[in-house]
């Protein structure tokens, strides 16, 4: 049987057949903690689907003060190193905070939100600082992002 020798991934040593990205230890231009567009996944169609890194600091408390949903996309959500928990709204043209739900997700789970969902980010249960991979068409923050900000009398805290 022939053998081959494993080697460290390289961008250089690895070019011919893709790319990658480690979503742990995110680097390059962000949007605050949102290291978007990372990786590029060509797909049927004209968009690519992108995936991006996500760390949220976990807050004393979980506190629902904004809400934003895409027209045009569901969008992927996969907490890798922390249980976290997603607060969702369903889809209407305006805010429903009175509606909205909350949901532990498991690290390791991926969610796939219908077109539409109010979300916002997922927030850190047990680690001060979690890294979610978040899956969307190219550039969606920027041309399909609608993000409204809950008066106080619409903010919730979400509570285990």
């Amino acid at each position: 049987m022939r053998q081959i020798q494993a080697q460290q991934l390289t961008a250089e040593a690895f070019s011919q057949y893709g790319s990658f990205y480690n979503l742990v230890e995110p680097k390059g231009s962000s949007l605050g903690g949102f290291f978007n567009d990372k990786v590029a996944l060509p797909v049927s169609g004209n968009v690519p689907v992108t995936f991006s890194s996500l760390e949220m600091e976990k807050a004393e408390k979980m506190i629902v003060d904004a809400a934003e949903y895409h027209n045009y996309t569901g969008e992927g959500i996969l907490p890798l190193d922390d249980d976290v928990v997603i607060h969702v709204a369903p889809p209407t043209k305006e805010p429903v905070p009175h509606l909205t739900e909350a949901f532990i997700v498991p690290k390791g789970t991926v969610v796939k939100l219908n077109t539409g969902v109010w979300h916002l980010a997922p927030m850190p249960i047990h680690e001060k600082l979690a890294h979610i991979l978040i899956v969307l068409p190219e550039r969606v923050y920027k041309n399909d992002c609608i993000v409204v900000e809950y008066k106080e009398e619409d903010q919730m805290e979400i509570i285990l």
